[in-house]
C-alpha cells in the first residue's frame, strides 16, 4: 500500500476523503489517494470538520489540537495536518484503525 502521509512545513499532511452521514465513524481505507473516513456526522455548519478532527486526533492518539484541516473546509476532499508526530508513527496508527475495522 502507497503511504498516504507526507512530512510537510505544517507537520505530517494526509489527504482525505470524507463521507459525511455514515453509520459509524470509521477508517475506511484508501480512495484515490486518499484516507476515505465516514463520519456519523452530517456535513452541517462545520460540524462534520469538528467531528473529523475529534476522530483522528482519537485514531492518532493526539490532543485535538495538533490535528487541523489544512484545505478543503467546505469539500470532501481535505488535507489534514499533524502536529508532534512523525510521519510513520501516523501511516502505522491509520492503517491499525483501518484493519481494526
Amino acid at each position: 500500500m502507497e503511504p498516504i502521509a507526507r512530512e510537510g512545513k505544517r507537520g505530517v499532511t494526509v489527504p482525505v476523503h470524507v463521507v459525511p452521514r455514515a453509520a459509524r465513524n470509521e477508517i475506511v481505507d484508501t480512495y484515490a489517494g486518499a484516507l476515505r473516513v465516514r463520519l456519523h456526522t452530517p456535513p452541517v455548519e462545520g460540524a462534520a470538520n469538528a467531528a473529523l478532527i475529534a476522530f483522528l486526533a482519537e485514531v492518532l492518539q493526539v490532543p485535538q489540537r495538533q490535528v487541523e484541516i489544512i484545505s478543503g473546509l467546505s469539500s470532501r476532499k481535505k488535507v489534514v495536518a499533524v502536529s508532534g508526530l512523525p510521519a510513520a508513527a501516523v501511516e502505522t496508527r491509520l492503517h491499525a484503525a483501518m484493519a481494526a475495522r
